[in-house]
């Protein structure tokens, strides 16, 4: 298999990692402006970290990763909504890390936000493949 083959086989995984690592700087920016420069308190800091990576991923998963490129308001709505039920779901579990680790256990806040977007990208990915962004058989 040559290397392009290669690439456009697994295009989609390579541009989910990529934007991954984008939307993990994002969120982990985000969290230590407001956590870190601003002294803003941890949950509500992980909850605006989160919001903005939320919201960056929907436009870079969307458009680049799988390939959805309507905007048409029957594939928009549906999908937004699945893709914020599914980030909520995993936003809840990334705020419930960041307080037992951070607030509860006093470990090191940048390592333990690190470690729970690991866990977030893995959980994120197998939910925009297999519910939010599923191809329809034409």
């Amino acid at each position: 298999m040559t290397a392009i083959e290669l690439l456009k086989r697994y295009k989609s995984f390579i541009a989910y990692a990529f934007f991954g690592v984008c939307t993990t700087l994002v969120n982990l920016l985000s969290y230590h402006l407001f956590y870190v420069a601003l002294g803003v308190p941890n949950v509500p800091s992980t909850l605006i970290a989160w919001l903005l990576a939320v919201l960056f991923a929907y436009v870079t998963n969307k458009l680049w990763v799988f390939d959805s490129k309507s905007w048409a308001f029957t594939v928009v709505i549906p999908e937004l909504i699945k893709f914020l039920v599914c980030r909520i779901a995993i936003g809840v579990l990334d705020v419930g890390i960041m307080w037992f680790a951070v607030d509860k256990m006093q470990w090191n806040a940048m390592a333990w936000k690190l470690i729970s977007n690991v866990i977030v990208i893995v959980l994120n990915y197998v939910a925009s493949k297999l519910v939010i962004f599923v191809k329809k058989e034409k």
